[in-house]
């Protein structure tokens, strides 16, 4: 007979873990985001020193393993300066806000590098600044070419979180992985439920915005 009380616990203990990963998700994306602009910025700077130091960071974080990046952020500081980090959750979001920053910086450079330099030049003719240049001619161009791209990585970030466990951090995936350490492994499949949902709703998000910007530029 099926044990409902035994599935409630399991269905309680995933749920919290559940709201570990919805930490990192949420952090990473209002972070990441932003910072991966800045970062694209100094990939496009005139200035040398600037342009090569953010190709080189990018290089980097994007040629290694995130699993890493996680011990190097969580074990790094207290073994070179013996100042540990006490808080995993915190070492977790530094690890995925520089990561995930990393390819959006890559995602908005490529967009706006496919933007026909004639466009901003029309757009100095017509007496715009650069920025007006940009939020009025440009902005929607770069969000229309970035939406699908940005859309694989946010729904590879959902699957991303659970990586944190490596470090610690009591995300859902760990939850499930001490059932199948008790003996008991249906919790790691059950998990898969969640990962399936956030993903399946995030896709469904993400093909409405395309086809709305699509309306919205007439296709």
């Amino acid at each position: 007979m099926f044990d409902f009380e035994k599935l409630w616990q399991v269905t309680v203990n995933l749920t919290q873990g559940l709201g570990q990963n919805a930490i990192i998700f949420s952090v990473t994306l209002v972070l990441a985001l932003p910072f991966g602009m800045v970062v694209t910025f100094g990939l496009m700077s005139k200035v040398s020193p600037v342009r090569r130091a953010c190709k080189t960071l990018v290089w980097a974080v994007r040629g290694t393993p995130l699993m890493l990046q996680l011990f190097i952020v969580m074990y790094g500081p207290g073994l070179i300066f013996d100042t540990p980090f006490r808080s995993r959750m915190l070492a977790a979001l530094i690890a995925f806000v520089i990561n995930y920053s990393m390819y959006f910086a890559e995602i908005y450079r490529g967009a706006l590098e496919n933007i026909p330099k004639g466009q901003f030049e029309a757009g100095k003719v017509l007496g715009l600044s650069k920025t007006q240049v940009f939020f009025h001619i440009i902005l929607f161009q770069v969000i229309k070419r970035i939406t699908a791209p940005i859309g694989n990585e946010v729904i590879t970030l959902v699957k991303d979180t659970s990586l944190a466990r490596v470090i610690a951090v009591q995300e859902m995936l760990m939850q499930a992985q001490r059932y199948m350490q008790a003996g008991l492994i249906w919790p790691l499949f059950y998990s898969l439920v969640f990962y399936l949902a956030a993903t399946a709703l995030l896709t469904l998000l993400f093909g409405h915005l395309e086809r709305r910007i699509a309306y919205a530029a007439g296709e």
